[in-house]
């Protein structure tokens, strides 16, 4: 098996490399974060319009570059290194999976969007009591003429304070369904708590009291939504796999360069055998992880069961790897790693939340234990 990136895929990788280190000031992005609009739109319009990369992995009908799971991969990994904080996976892996797959014209316009850099979209799913079953949807859509009248709450909606449009799902009679939503056109019947996380993130909690959508809001075949969710679970779920291996190269990068430098007893620290013992251990889990992420990104397109096999592997793969390398970059940093000053600090975050993001590492071991039994 050629696990080679093509010429194409190099030359992807090398120029949002550049973009990136050139352009993405990591002590800029944390203050759009904490005090600003919580990204940075001239970034997002430097994806679209300078690299092209929002329409990369979608398809040439809607604009898009035509490329698959392998390009998404190179870009997560890429924006992973950068710490980036702008729904790259959000809008382009999740809801635009979603998106083509329902199909419509709606979609297709929506899409066009989304490669443009117009629109942002975040997936509404997860909802108090349900836990991780994103399937157990208590949220309802009822007709009434030709509306659909929304009830019901989801919550930790990434993205969502963002976004300009919101997939929300909903149960209806015919079963689960999904619901195009315009957060731009502020709709009466809706409600947005919006939060910032631990890892600088911005999301929010939804409340649907009678919120009103047109026919055409409802995408794909009524209560056909399951399989589609599942698929952009996993795709989502490979995506950040892929970004936490970025930040891991990052954190390991870093922590060996701190060694070397760092004084005690009058020699670096990172000549003393039991700390390079520990940055073996952690360059060990980070490539451990990388064969998860080709496992799991090779797989993307496989029959459902082997999917959801090869990406609970490697999500539980690289909870684990991101919990080592993440605890034990902070601790050879002593407690400098802990700070807002050092990139350590910020990195370890985000890779605790990592851990947690579609499905936690808990919900993947279950889940893998399940699919694999005789």
């Amino acid at each position: 098996m050629d696990f080679n990136l093509s010429k194409e895929q190099e030359l992807l990788r090398d120029g949002l490399g550049r973009f990136l280190s050139t352009r993405y000031d990591l002590e800029k992005s944390r203050a759009a974060a904490k005090t600003g609009a919580g990204w940075q739109p001239d970034i997002w319009r430097g994806f679209a319009d300078e690299l092209g990369i929002l329409g990369a992995a979608l398809p040439e009908n809607v604009g898009g570059i035509g490329g698959g799971p392998v390009e998404v991969m190179v870009i997560a990994e890429a924006l992973g290194h950068a710490l980036a904080v702008e729904p790259y996976v959000d809008t382009v892996v999740v809801a635009g999976g979603l998106l083509q797959r329902a199909g419509g014209s709606a979609a297709a316009a929506l899409l066009e969007k989304v490669v443009a850099g117009s629109a942002i979209v975040a997936l509404a799913a997860a909802e108090p009591g349900s836990g991780e079953q994103w399937q157990d949807a208590s949220t309802v859509a009822d007709r009434d003429g030709d509306e659909w009248v929304l009830r019901g709450s989801k919550i930790v909606a990434t993205s969502a304070p963002l976004a300009t449009h919101l997939l929300v799902t909903a149960r209806t009679t015919g079963g689960l369904s999904l619901f195009l939503v315009e957060t731009d056109s502020a709709p009466t019947g809706i409600e947005m708590h919006n939060y910032r996380t631990i890892d600088d993130r911005r999301a929010a909690d939804l409340v649907f009291d009678g919120l009103r959508l047109p026919a055409d809001a409802l995408l794909g075949q009524e209560g056909r939504a399951w399989p589609s969710l599942a698929q952009a679970r996993d795709e989502g779920a490979a995506a950040i796999c892929s970004e936490a291996v970025g930040c891991m190269r990052k954190v390991l990068a870093d922590t060996v360069e701190y060694c070397k430098q760092r004084q005690q007893f009058g020699q670096p620290i990172g000549s003393f055998q039991v700390l390079q013992h520990r940055m073996v251990d952690m360059y060990m889990e980070l490539e451990q992880a990388v064969a998860a992420v080709y496992l799991a990104v090779l797989n993307l397109e496989a029959e459902p069961a082997a999917r959801a096999r090869a990406v609970s592997a490697a999500k539980a793969t690289i909870g684990r790897a991101a919990r080592f390398v993440g605890q034990q970059a902070v601790q050879l940093h002593g407690g400098m790693g802990m700070t807002e000053e050092l990139a350590i600090g910020h990195y370890f975050k985000r890779l605790t939340a990592l851990q947690f993001e579609f499905g936690s590492t808990d919900f993947h071991v279950a889940r893998y234990a399940s699919l694999t039994k005789a």
